[in-house]
């Protein structure tokens, strides 16, 4: 089930949020767990049992580190529940099985939790249910942000309701709706009628290849903005996942962000552990290319996504030994070359195989005789051209400023408490209006 879809727009949610708020704070917890759990087996039931069969071998593996600490029977526990969770992560990951979605999401919760309860920065969970409500909650279950135990272990046992909490949480989700039916969708119908079409040229491979970069933020953002919202209104605060990533100055500011919170898990349980850059020079590179390989096949097993991973890599160390300080002096060039590599590894990211990857990348740079303009492309761009720049201005953050210095006005003040309700129902109903009319509405981060 998509949050951007009639069923959970219009029947799942409105339920859910009668039945959490109407039962009494003490069965919450549960109410949010058998709603988590419909919800996710909307589309895979088959599944739910994996994913509760995990839960409670971590549970159990929790209580038992808990219990133990950090001696041998505790280090024990714990790396005999990690070879379950990798195990069971590169078994879906590498066999020709169907992903269950969400896979390496939960997982990943599960590893921070246990290795949090090892290192003795979170308590072990002895209520299963409040583990389970973690893991299963259905707001960031199939596409993150990745929520650490840590960070709501406090709120899972108490947490703070209020008007403007909700207010705030509605807005949140309504605005990242928008960003994904109105602009992800469109963008990726721009996409589609470019890998059909006959008639590419160098042109149309940039307007493809722009269109993606621009599709995949406005997708995975804006479902990141949908599940920090619907955390609100359910009392939850989830950690931001998005920090206009596309304004960077550098790679290495790109990564801190584009998806923070798989960017701080890396970092936090695999880049640190290995010893982090506080080791000789080239271990610290093998740690690089360690977590960089695992960021690109956590994505998947195909070898394009091995090859983005290892890209940023090798960029990130160029970066650290050389590059940051000419990127620090070179103003404006240094956004042009953080999005030419961005745009261009987020063709091999979304290519079928290399094959496919070198021959996009190929085309946008005139080889393989194709020509400059052709006549379908300029027809797509007068189509498209509003869209993309809009979007393009939409990755920045200076339509968030200027509403903020309207807000602070002596008018803003006066007509944004009216104005803000308003535009919010239009933007609803214009997102509703969208998903009646069409059948294109996909979500790229089901892959992962």
């Amino acid at each position: 089930m998509l949050f951007s879809s009639i069923p959970f727009l219009y029947y799942f949610l409105p339920c859910v949020l009668i039945l959490y708020h109407i039962v009494p704070k003490k069965y919450r917890n549960k109410a949010l767990l058998l709603a988590s759990l419909v919800f996710y087996a909307w589309g895979e039931p088959k599944y739910v049992f994996l994913m509760m069969g995990m839960i409670l071998f971590h549970y159990l593996a929790g209580i038992l580190i808990g219990q133990y600490g950090q001696t041998k029977k505790g280090r024990a526990v714990l790396w005999c529940a990690l070879a379950v969770s990798v195990g069971t992560l590169c078994f879906y990951k590498f066999s020709n099985v169907a992903w269950p979605i969400g896979i390496s999401f939960y997982t990943f919760q599960l590893i921070s939790y246990i290795i949090d309860v090892y290192r003795g920065t979170a308590a072990a969970q002895k209520n299963l249910v409040n583990l389970a409500s973690y893991v299963t909650m259905f707001p960031q279950l199939i596409a993150g942000p990745i929520v650490r135990y840590a960070d709501i272990e406090k709120q899972l046992k108490d947490r703070v309701y209020g008007y403007e909490k909700t207010l705030d949480g509605i807005t949140r989700f309504v605005l990242g709706l928008g960003k994904k039916i109105l602009i992800s969708n469109g963008l990726g119908e721009l996409c589609e009628i470019f890998k059909a079409s006959d008639e590419k040229s160098v042109m149309f491979f940039w307007v493809y290849a722009v269109s993606y970069t621009l599709q995949i933020y406005f997708d995975f953002s804006g479902y990141s903005d949908m599940a920090i919202g619907l955390g609100k209104i359910l009392g939850f605060e989830f950690l931001e996942n998005f920090n206009y990533p596309y304004v960077s100055k550098s790679i290495t500011e790109f990564w801190r962000r584009w998806h923070m919170s798989l960017g701080s898990w890396f970092r936090d349980y695999v880049y640190i552990p290995l010893g982090g850059n506080r080791v000789p020079k080239t271990r610290w590179y093998l740690n690089i290319f360690v977590v960089w390989s695992l960021t690109g096949l956590w994505h998947g097993a195909a070898p394009n996504f091995l090859i983005w991973g290892l890209l940023f890599g090798v960029i990130l160390v160029l970066e650290k030994h050389y590059l940051l300080k000419k990127l620090e002096r070179a103003r404006g060039w240094n956004h042009i070359y953080v999005m030419l590599i961005v745009i261009i590894s987020f063709v091999i990211f979304n290519a079928a195989d290399l094959k496919e990857a070198f021959s996009y990348i190929g085309g946008m740079f005139g080889f393989g005789d194709v020509p400059f303009m052709s006549a379908e492309c300029e027809y797509y761009l007068k189509s498209y051209g509003v869209l993309i720049v809009g979007a393009g201005i939409g990755t920045t953050p200076f339509l968030k400023k200027l509403s903020e210095k309207f807000a602070m006005t002596k008018y803003g003040k006066k007509t944004v408490p009216i104005l803000h309700p308003v535009l919010l129902i239009g933007l609803a109903a214009v997102c509703t209006a969208y998903l009646i009319d069409s059948s294109f509405n996909p979500f790229l981060y089901f892959r992962f």
